[in-house]
């Protein structure tokens, strides 16, 4: 059997380049295939293998002691969902604020699936924003959450300005390290009650399923495209061409371009180009 492991932890690391190749020769022998971000805060990778091979590879983690009793979020897949290997240094774990200082290990409040469903119960009118692109909550997010229109993680700082810094603030991702590095990025800033989904969107639907707060499906960054909680997951967007609801999204025709752009299995035959009228379509 094979599954697909995410996974982060900020802590600090002494030495980032000779820990990323004692990743890749641990992910090389263990036939392991994805990517790992490694810098001096810590590290952030999703791999897909056998399941005894990833057991290993988490055996290995804990036995490290720098990267003890990390949280990993399994979900369905294979190995080949991934087409190589990737174990990269990078100066950010995620890329948010480059050449600016702050306390990463200062986040705001984490919130399990549980305790995020009751305050967001509760407070129906809390501010609730997504740290990812719009292509990935285009086709899935929390109700009632704001939906950023930004294309990589750094474009959201000028949405973070107009948010208001003396009212409590929740923000989630995929698998919580955006948001949990994003809620350390606005306790800088000078916002004081920062909430952050811990375990992120995968933890939350693993959890309550379709019959929680979360609508669509979960965008994830392989073969899989995206992942659906139950049977009951719902398609919140609209193909391009025909409107019909889909989640499912291509690749822009433009080779020059990266943008992914919803259109249904039906439609996807189609050449379909970001043009401004597709790039309206796209947007949560």
């Amino acid at each position: 059997m094979q599954k697909i492991i995410l996974y982060y932890k900020f802590a600090p690391v002494t030495d980032p380049d000779m820990t990323m190749r004692w990743q890749r020769e641990l992910c090389t022998r263990l036939n392991l295939k994805g990517r790992v971000i490694v810098n001096e805060h810590g590290i952030n990778g999703t791999l897909g293998g056998d399941m005894d091979d990833l057991k290993s590879y988490k055996k290995a983690m804990n036995a490290s002691g720098t990267f003890k009793d990390i949280e990993y979020k399994w979900s369905d897949g294979e190995r080949d969902d991934f087409p190589r290997l990737s174990i990269k240094v990078r100066d950010e774990l995620v890329t948010l604020a480059p050449g600016k200082t702050f306390d990463v290990f200062d986040r705001g409040t984490p919130l399990r699936p549980k305790a995020w469903h009751e305050h967001l119960t509760k407070n129906t009118g809390a501010v609730v924003i997504d740290a990812r692109n719009d292509y990935e909550s285009s086709i899935g997010k929390f109700k009632g959450a704001l939906t950023p229109d930004i294309k990589t993680f750094r474009d959201i700082k000028p949405e973070i300005d107009k948010l208001p810094k003396d009212q409590p603030v929740y923000t989630y991702c995929t698998g919580d390290i955006r948001c949990e590095y994003l809620s350390a990025y606005m306790k800088n800033e000078g916002f004081k009650d920062v909430y952050h989904l811990e375990g992120g969107i995968v933890k939350y639907g693993q959890e309550f399923k379709d019959d929680g707060l979360w609508e669509g499906k979960c965008y994830v960054f392989d073969k899989r495209k995206n992942l659906a909680f139950s049977d009951k997951s719902a398609d919140i967007a609209n193909c391009v061409h025909c409107q019909a609801p889909t989640s499912h999204q291509v690749d822009c025709d433009n080779a020059e371009c990266s943008l992914q752009i919803i259109v249904c299995e039906a439609c996807e035959p189609k050449r379909t180009h970001c043009s401004n009228h597709v790039r309206r379509s796209i947007k949560s």
